[in-house]
């Protein structure tokens, strides 16, 4: 008798654990299935609304703070663990060193589902309905932080899980991705309330009503037209080098890279021919007179726009600043666009982590910032608004370049991540963009996805990854602007702080 009284209290305790931690951080780590490559967009409402009705059983805000954070460290050890790869396998870091440091910033990002979770619990008071109502627009409150706070880590925001195929990406272009955030977490929210709900079927009807109309207003947002054919399409050249990132800086294999970049150039039919981020090993100041002056004779006698993946370097007094940069090289000009969002740690080392370049072994990482304001590169007879690397995770910088560019096009090294799922997920965020700002978008990478992406979000064509190819697409220039180019994130914060108000003075009621 006294064993077993002793042991029954343990039984709900090992219940409350399992359902506040467990199971949140398995429904995280399966929300990435939601992005690509998978594209199972519906993981994303599920996972969330089993981390939603965890919140309406816990206890207390700290017990809503656990189980988020439970749900953050899942999403992210599993969606971004392709960190690992550039500190250890190209960082020259240490594999231990290097896995405390996955850990360590899949930790600091769990933090904003977790602080989200104990705002739901805090202001949602002992209600359920309340909870829920707080838990949506709370989430995408603290994503929202996540991808500004310290420069941002956008990587895996909510709403570029819906793109381009879930009725509910019709949200973007007049919302960005933040807006589709919120609708994927109300829906998560109704989907929550439908399967804990303890009221009668009128109640069930009238939530299972609102996921429909949701899903139904997600449908219907997505068929206006706001942009338009600015004229005939253009014949646009991808190159895809497949040049290995341990070879890539190393000197014996330096003029072998520098002239299978100029035979593919000078091969590419086509009216505007993009390498991609970085593609010559060399600063665009060292490279031989002869290999620019052959770059420049071709742009001539066919009409090219040659844009040009390398590093500049300028002068001041006895220092350089070095920029990576899409330099556009015609028989008659040059034009360039400068990276301004800089990577931390793998194109700057922040004020204080100077030690961090004993470790890691990274050539390039001390990158000086562009402009905040470049005009979009006039190629082709158009123009196209310039993303380098990881630039195009902000969909509130890219339409910057509008309504100047009516094409948009992102040049990358994801060579860096290995055999991972870091070049899909870089895609779907292309597409989110894409579907924002109305406009094509092209990719031009060392290893992959090369791909060519329509105004609706969709992959047009693709080349394989790790492969050397071409990839050549009739790209067609756009013109106006969705309501999101007008607004940025503005209206879809505007929307959640609003939310967070009425959910407030519900709970005072």
């Amino acid at each position: 008798m006294t064993s077993a009284s002793a042991a029954s209290p343990a039984r709900p305790a090992a219940r409350v654990v399992a359902l506040g931690l467990a199971l949140p951080l398995a429904a995280g780590a399966s929300c990435v299935f939601a992005f690509a490559p998978f594209y199972a967009w519906p993981m994303a409402i599920v996972s969330l609304a089993i981390l939603f009705a965890t919140w309406t059983v816990s206890g207390s805000p700290r017990q809503a703070w656990l189980s988020g954070y439970a749900f953050g460290l899942g999403e992210f050890l599993a969606g971004v663990s392709w960190i690992y790869v550039s500190l250890h396998d190209f960082g020259g870091m240490p594999a231990i060193l290097a896995a405390i440091a996955v850990f360590a910033f899949a930790a600091y990002l769990a933090l904003f589902a977790a602080f989200a979770g104990w705002l739901a619990v805090r202001w949602g008071g002992s209600s359920r309905g309340r909870r829920l109502a707080v838990a949506a627009p709370a989430y995408v409150a603290f994503e929202w932080l996540r991808g500004t706070l310290f420069t941002g880590f956008p990587w895996l925001d909510t709403g570029t899980s819906q793109a381009p195929s879930s009725p509910l990406a019709g949200f973007a272009p007049w919302l960005g991705a933040y807006g589709v955030s919120l609708a994927v977490c109300g829906a998560a929210a109704l989907l929550a309330g439908l399967v804990l709900s303890r009221a009668g079927a009128r109640v069930r009807f009238h939530l299972l009503l609102a996921l429909a109309a949701l899903f139904l207003a997600g449908g219907l947002a997505a068929l206006p037209q706001w942009t338009h054919p600015a004229g005939p399409a253009i014949r646009v050249a991808l190159l895809q080098g497949n040049v290995a990132q341990e070879m890539k800086w190393r000197e014996e294999v330096r003029t072998r890279t520098l002239l299978e970049y100029r035979r593919m150039i000078l091969d590419a039919n086509a009216k505007v021919v993009i390498t991609p981020e970085t593609a010559l090993p060399a600063f665009l100041d060292q490279l031989p007179g002869d290999y620019v002056e052959s770059l420049l004779e071709d742009a001539h006698l066919h009409g090219k726009d040659i844009l040009l993946g390398t590093v500049e370097r300028v002068v001041h007094g006895r220092e350089y600043e070095y920029y990576n940069s899409l330099v556009r090289m015609t028989g008659g000009s040059t034009e360039s666009y400068r990276k301004r969002h800089l990577v931390p740690f793998g194109e700057f080392i922040p004020p204080g982590f100077g030690w961090v370049l004993q470790i890691l072994h990274i050539p390039m990482s001390d990158f000086s910032r562009g402009t905040s304001t470049q005009p979009a590169i006039a190629a082709g007879g158009t123009r196209f608004g310039v993303a380098i690397c990881y630039e195009d995770m902000y969909g509130d910088e890219v339409i910057d370049s509008l309504p100047a560019a009516q094409v948009l096009v992102n040049v990358s090294n994801d060579a860096w991540f290995g055999h991972s799922l870091e070049p899909e997920q870089h895609l779907q965020a292309s597409q989110m963009r894409a579907l924002e700002t109305g406009r094509w978008m092209v990719r031009a990478t060392n290893t992959g996805v090369t791909a060519a992406i329509d105004e609706r979000g969709r992959i047009v064509s693709r080349l394989p990854v790790y492969t050397q190819a071409t990839l050549v697409a009739d790209v067609v220039p756009r013109k106006g602007r969705t309501p999101y180019a007008y607004t940025g994130n503005l209206a879809a914060l505007a929307l959640v702080v609003a939310l967070l108000v009425l959910s407030r003075r519900f709970r005072a009621r």
